[in-house]
């Protein structure tokens, strides 16, 4: 029996993960992130069907060391050695801020890969530690970092969920929650740091 060479279906979220872990006005203990990648000029080496897909965070009551979402995503990206001549896009649409940790660790990525751009767009705020101060240096890092309004959980519903074609319903307060949470971010990203 012959390989094929036609691509794998690409996974898609459940429903019910999808807006347990996105809705803006829960808190949960997973995150989840939903990324595509863009590759603006020439063939980008990414294997098939990994140019757009999710991943959760890894968490202690599962097998081996705990890993947050946002490394499980630079291993991979690291994994596919992209062309350094080529600009590659990134957007992600998470279902929490990085934290300080991850956020340093993504700027880091970026400083090091001046070929690629990151685009974040989060559907809450992560606020432990030093999370101010890593969302910060991101951004200082060429990151963009948005809060989640109707436009992105609609996107994300059509492209990263198993919908079973029903439109994309929005929660009680949606809207309310993505201008609150978009005004808290922006304050933080305006922070001068001392």
């Amino acid at each position: 029996m012959e390989a094929s060479t036609a691509p794998r279906a690409r996974c898609l979220m459940d429903e019910h993960t999808f807006t347990h872990n996105f809705s803006n006005h829960k808190r949960t203990h997973k995150t989840y992130l939903c990324y595509e990648v863009e590759i603006l000029h020439g063939d980008s080496g990414i294997p098939p069907d990994e140019d757009k897909g999710f991943l959760c965070n890894k968490g202690t009551d599962q097998p081996g060391l705990p890993c947050h979402v946002e490394l499980y995503l630079l291993g991979r990206i690291r994994s596919w050695k992209l062309d350094r001549k080529l600009h590659c896009r990134l957007t992600c649409f998470i279902s929490w801020t990085p934290c300080g940790t991850c956020a340093r660790e993504l700027a880091e990525f970026l400083k090091e890969n001046s070929h690629v751009s990151l685009c974040i767009f989060a559907s809450r705020i992560y606020s432990l530690n030093d999370y101010e101060a890593g969302l910060r240096t991101l951004q200082e890092a060429g990151a963009q970092i948005a809060i989640m309004t109707f436009k992105e959980f609609r996107h994300c519903w059509e492209t990263f969920v198993d919908h079973q074609g029903r439109p994309f319903q929005p929660w009680d307060e949606l809207d309310i929650n993505s201008q609150g949470l978009s005004k808290e971010l922006q304050a933080i990203l305006q922070t001068q740091q001392n």
